[in-house]
């Protein structure tokens, strides 16, 4: 040993990855292919449900408050109430009934002076809005003197959706929730 040296010899290059076997590789498929099936599904679901809601938004959707009747001093009464309607379809309010009147009518008032009509607009996100010194429920010819504190049930029918039950509760005869 005189005076050689050894040359350094090369560590081996790591050795490359075994290729997966046949049944991983189907197994990776079956992952990306579930996964690509699952999101197309929900996309389906999602769309569905979005279809659905445009769908039910194209129609009215009504509901009734700040219903009275002031006490009535003769065979005339009147109703007064506000119908909110939150759907994306205008609608009308055509006629009332109950048992109070088989003569009920509805009225606008302009410049002062009432004018029965055939119908009320509803538009479409917005109120139709009966209040005393305005639009109104006219009852005439009541069968029966109602007195405060009794509730008078109604009926609202309209050009598009399902009739409204509403209890109209009498209230005393001077009676304005807009100075209440």
């Amino acid at each position: 040993m005189t005076g050689d040296t050894a040359a350094p010899v090369p560590a081996p290059a790591p050795a490359p990855a075994p290729a997966p076997a046949p049944a991983a590789r189907t197994s990776r498929r079956l992952v990306v292919a579930g996964g690509l099936t699952s999101a197309l599904a929900l996309a389906l679901i999602l769309v569905g449900c979005s279809s659905g809601s445009s769908t039910s938004s194209k129609s009215p959707e009504l509901k009734v408050s700040g219903a009275y009747m002031p006490r009535p001093v003769s065979d005339l009464a009147a109703g007064f109430l506000v119908v909110t309607n939150s759907g994306g379809a205008a609608d009308k309010l055509t006629s009332v009934t109950s048992a109070l009147s088989d003569n009920i009518t509805i009225h606008k008032t302009e410049d002062q002076k009432m004018m029965e009509v055939t119908s009320f607009d509803i538009p479409a996100g917005g109120t139709l809005d009966l209040a005393r010194g305005g639009n109104h429920i006219m009852f005439a010819e009541l069968k029966q003197q109602p007195k405060q504190g009794q509730e008078i049930g109604i009926e609202l029918h309209f050009e598009k959706a399902d009739p409204i039950k509403v209890e109209l509760p009498v209230k005393e005869t001077t009676y304005n929730p807009a100075q209440n």
